[in-house]
């Protein structure tokens, strides 16, 4: 999707419209590079925002926040960068409207080909995002404060914030948990 594009899919804004918001007050995972403040959110451009709106990635597990920090690292090179340091956090969470997506047929029922979900290489991650950036475009316009999705990079939920929709302490530092080792 093409940022500051305003047309949006009512199919898919009357198929969200249908599914009742959850509240979710749980830890959630992530890593960051060492110096980053775990819980700053960003308009990356991923695979649930067009980068109109700032979202935070997290994992529901600490195995799956590492795999997704492990393949954007990788960026389809060879060779693993060796003197990045990445900690792992485990943050505090509370959202009242979040739209839960938890598996692929729910993906399915909204349009996405979930046949290429997470299967194409760093260069080609581009191609499948289109239809997630306008499910969770969609959702944030509806005013859902985030996504429960199935993780594209290890077999978990990721929980993305829609930083905008919840209040500042929506979000809380639990622990640094320190440095990654990246051969667990």
């Amino acid at each position: 999707m093409a940022v500051g594009r305003t047309r949006r899919d009512k199919g898919l804004l009357d198929a969200l419209e249908a599914i009742a918001p959850v509240p979710c007050s749980a830890p959630v995972w992530r890593v960051v590079q060492q110096g980053r403040d775990p819980v700053q959110c960003s308009r990356s451009g991923g695979r649930w925002d067009d980068e109109r709106f700032d979202v935070l990635y997290t994992a529901q597990t600490k195995a799956g926040a590492i795999a997704e920090m492990r393949f954007h690292l990788m960026r389809g090179q060879p060779v693993f960068p060796s003197r990045l340091v990445c900690h792992l956090y485990e943050i505090d969470l509370a959202l009242k409207r979040k739209l839960k997506l938890a598996d692929m047929a729910a993906l399915a029922r909204l349009g996405l080909d979930t046949a290429r979900f997470g299967q194409l290489s760093y260069q080609q991650k581009r191609a499948e995002y289109p239809r997630s950036q306008d499910i969770g475009e969609a959702a944030h316009f509806l005013g859902f404060d985030g996504l429960l999705v199935p993780s594209a990079r290890h077999d978990c939920a990721n929980v993305v914030v829609f930083c905008d929709r919840v209040p500042v302490n929506a979000m809380s530092i639990r622990k640094d948990h320190g440095p990654v080792s990246w051969e667990e």
